[in-house]
């Protein structure tokens, strides 16, 4: 089975089995993630109290963690989630929005990865690469530069931490130290809607939780389906971004397998 064929499978397998996905995520994104994992046909949960989030985490399909409004006591509870899910063989996702803007945010990121076995790592340039150790710079959560090609610092990171990382942009790149993927789908509206990084990771963490043995192509499967979401998105909405954020759930419901084979755009390298 090619790829794409894979990635129809999965999203099949998430609309009849119905996983839920375990998020400790920010404050800003809670509405919209919650709203792109029901759309897709998973279960959303956002659970960060320390007191239940390995009891949570037990129970989900896969567990995203997200850094965007950072708290100390958070990292904990987030330890802990991925602590469990390691027992239990869950994937972990972790999105380490901003790193290499503040000390706390680059600390945090690398304490997670320490601590807790992640399965896919998702962020921008700037973000994957400061954690690589290859010269970037991050304005608050946005990537402005980073001084290496995407597939480069995604290689050098999926080496150096045993992961896959996806890193999102104009063209998405994918990798897990041997493979990489680079994904053309998407549109600029993408860009004008707060949060659709995050919402990136939890499509992520929507195909990981059915399909735990290849966070590669969970990765993969996650980027294709959101961008053509975007790009049939971008279609109904006539430019407008904010008409463009409803019709992005519209389309996360309704697309289907015919869609991402007719209009997957994925370069295997």
């Amino acid at each position: 089975m090619n790829i794409t064929e894979t990635i129809c499978a999965n999203l099949e397998a998430i609309r009849d089995k119905r996983p839920l996905v375990h998020n400790i995520t920010n404050f800003v994104v809670m509405n919209e993630t919650a709203n792109v994992i029901l759309c897709l046909g998973a279960l959303p949960i956002m659970s960060h109290a320390a007191e239940e989030v390995e009891e949570m985490a037990a129970i989900a399909g896969a567990l995203v963690l997200n850094i965007g409004t950072l708290q100390p006591d958070w990292i904990r509870a987030m330890e802990l989630a991925g602590k469990r899910a390691n027992e239990l063989g869950i994937p972990v996702i972790l999105d380490p929005v901003g790193a290499g803007a503040t000390k706390l945010r680059t600390d945090s990121s690398r304490r997670l990865l320490t601590n807790v076995r992640i399965s896919v790592v998702r962020g921008n340039a700037g973000e994957v690469a400061t954690l690589a150790g290859i010269a970037s710079e991050v304005r608050g959560v946005e990537s402005i530069s980073a001084s290496a090609p995407s597939e480069e610092i995604a290689q050098r990171f999926a080496s150096a931490y045993g992961c896959a990382v996806a890193i999102t942009g104009p063209v998405d790149v994918v990798s897990d130290g041997k493979r990489i993927a680079r994904i053309s789908n998407g549109h600029p509206l993408l860009g004008k809607v707060v949060g659709t990084g995050c919402m990136s990771s939890v499509m992520i963490g929507s195909f990981a939780a059915v399909d735990h043995e290849d966070p590669f192509t969970a990765a993969v499967g996650g980027l294709v389906t959101f961008g053509i979401a975007g790009e049939l998105a971008a279609q109904a909405s006539g430019d407008r971004p904010g008409t463009f954020h409803v019709e992005l759930y519209n389309a996360l419901y309704a697309i289907d397998a015919e869609a991402i084979r007719d209009r997957a755009r994925i370069e295997l390298v």
